[in-house]
């Protein structure tokens, strides 16, 4: 994961440099500071059209800060800092992208010094170093991002005297960010290039830039848990160098994969990622709107809650200091999927957490041992409302677990002629692909990648009828299904492309002693068709119900979003 800051220097103004950049370096996240623009005048859609999310804070004059993310949106979870609500300069910005809390802060320049705009600059640290600490007990990875405006070191200036009573060198400044590194933080590009200048602002006066005359006044500071991740760090200096270009060049860390986090994972977040030899794997489909009619979208509530709970940061609350990470996570994914497949109607699937299904009670070790955190199941309790306050649908019933009702929604989808996307984290679901059935699958950089028959083929060996049969005889470790002793991925496709499925495996004399729990694993497998489903009309989104809902739990930027919904919305 690349994560970058950029001060921009007015995003309008180099927007062709930004897109540019964007190209060359692809980025994960850029955090940009001083976009010298009012919110309206942001330029979403061609920041989307380059394949990013955005979020942001404009303001006129030297201020605005935004969060952009390759292939997602960026989940906001805070606009300003805490401690002075009479601050309305828009600096801060926070946000979590794919399990990692990230800022994009631009501190006061302070100058002239002494006087009132260094001592608000000053006051302006000291507020960012309390909120820094809250952030750096919170258990997840976390990078302070952006323009600090503070030089740390003598080494991270070129030798001049000229900058001697700037506000970016006075002690006053270094202090504060020392006390800030003082928290536990780690200087990304310090930690990897201590003894290099790796300026990142060269002035527009004084020829600076081609003599080389540069500060380091961008930083990356990375969490206890953030900094255990870390593999690369630099500074991108030749975009300085472009025509029209910012004083700033971007600097960037680059991230490994976190683990997946520990905790109840219902059903798929738990799966090992290979779904077949590396000689078979396929890269990953872009999603892309599907053309003609409209639509059914079907999405596996359980598997994107549960995704988003064990991503995003556990500190994001609501009103009344209630969680909220997972009820944010499942928002975003569900207005994105909303706005890029535009579906006639979406039914959201839910498991029902107390009632056993035919499953547990046939094979009592199925799903065993799983445990839900209480913060997951109060979300769990409440992100159904959040669903139907956008006009979309739930179903859950005693008895059935989400994966019936997404069979059952496709193969009635399928009757009347229509299309289905699926949208599941949950391989199981590949035996729903068929000419009319697509399922969205979630990869990484929250990417979906589209899975039909073929891809089935291609990952599996098999055809999606044939899926059951294959994790009947692999076995699925997360559902406790031991499958066929001796029988991998690999000798499962090998077997069924030999006999066609299992039950003509077993009446060939294989595997008899174990040929009854065979049949029950495949059973269990086999997602029920013929699960009950709610009405499935046409729907036209309440967005503002929506909003309303978000408000009253005090959830603003996602409010704000979905009022801007409503707004654009045809009556």
């Amino acid at each position: 994961m690349k994560i970058a800051t950029f001060n921009i220097n007015n995003v309008n103004t180099r927007l062709t440099n930004l897109l540019a950049w964007l190209r060359a370096a692809k980025p994960d996240v850029v955090c940009l500071q001083e976009l010298k623009a009012a919110d309206r005048e942001f330029p979403k859609g061609a920041i989307e059209k380059a394949g990013y999310g955005a979020v942001w804070r404009g303001q006129k004059s030297w201020n605005g800060v935004a969060i952009l993310a390759r292939g997602s949106e960026p989940i906001v979870t805070r606009t300003e800092l805490p401690a002075n609500p009479d601050d309305t300069q828009a600096r801060y910005i926070e946000a979590a992208v794919n399990g990692v809390l990230i800022t994009s802060l631009y501190a006061p320049n302070g100058n002239p010094q002494p006087g009132p705009k260094f001592k608000y600059k000053l006051a302006w640290i000291d507020r960012l170093a309390a909120h820094a600490a809250e952030l750096f007990t919170a258990g997840v990875p976390v990078v302070l991002a952006g323009d600090y405006n503070v030089v740390p070191a003598d080494r991270d200036i070129y030798p001049t005297k000229s900058y001697a009573k700037d506000a970016l060198l006075q002690p006053e400044s270094r202090a504060r960010f020392a006390r800030i590194i003082g928290q536990g933080w780690r200087d990304a590009i310090r930690t990897l290039h201590p003894g290099e200048p790796m300026y990142t602002y060269w002035s527009y006066l004084r020829n600076r830039w081609p003599r080389d005359a540069g500060l380091r006044i961008d930083h990356l500071l990375l969490s206890t848990e953030a900094a255990k991740l870390l593999v690369a760090a630099g500074v991108d200096r030749a975009v300085r160098g472009k025509e029209n270009a910012s004083d700033h060049a971007p600097a960037w860390v680059e991230l490994r994969a976190a683990a997946t986090a520990p905790g109840r994972s219902r059903r798929t977040a738990a799966k090992p990622a290979p779904l077949s030899s590396k000689r078979n794997a396929q890269p990953a489909k872009p999603s892309v709107k599907p053309k003609g009619r409209r639509p059914l979208l079907v999405i596996d509530g359980d598997s994107f809650a549960h995704r988003s709970y064990h991503a995003l940061p556990k500190n994001i609350r609501r009103k009344g200091q209630k969680p909220a990470g997972a009820i944010l996570g499942f928002a975003n994914l569900l207005l994105r999927l909303y706005r890029e497949e535009q579906p006639r109607a979406v039914l959201v699937a839910w498991d029902t957490l107390e009632a056993p299904t035919y499953r547990h009670e046939e094979f009592p070790a199925y799903q065993s041992g799983r445990e839900f955190d209480d913060d997951l199941v109060e979300q769990l309790a409440v992100i159904p409302d959040f669903v139907a306050s956008c006009g979309f649908a739930n179903v859950s019933r005693r008895g059935y677990e989400a994966d019936d009702f997404l069979a059952a929604a496709a193969a009635a989808e399928e009757r009347r002629g229509g299309t289905v996307l699926v949208a599941s984290g949950d391989r199981d679901t590949f035996q729903l692909a068929s000419e009319r059935t697509t399922i969205l699958y979630p990869v990484r950089a929250g990417e979906m990648a589209r899975i039909g028959p073929a891809e089935v083929r291609a990952r599996y060996g098999v055809d999606p009828e044939q899926v059951p049969d294959f994790i009947a005889l692999r076995g699925d470790p997360s559902d406790k299904l031991p499958g066929a002793p001796g029988v991998g991925a690999a000798g499962a496709a090998t077997l069924l492309r030999q006999y066609g499925n299992l039950a003509a495996i077993l009446k060939a004399g294989l595997f008899a002693k174990q040929a009854e729990n065979l049949r029950l694993y495949r059973s269990i497998a086999t997602m029920d068709r013929k699960a009950p489903l709610p009405r499935l009309t046409s729907q036209m989104p309440a967005w503002g119900k929506a909003a309303a809902l978000a408000r009253a739990w005090d959830l603003k930027q996602l409010a704000a979003r979905l009022e801007e919904l409503a707004q654009h919305s045809p009556p």
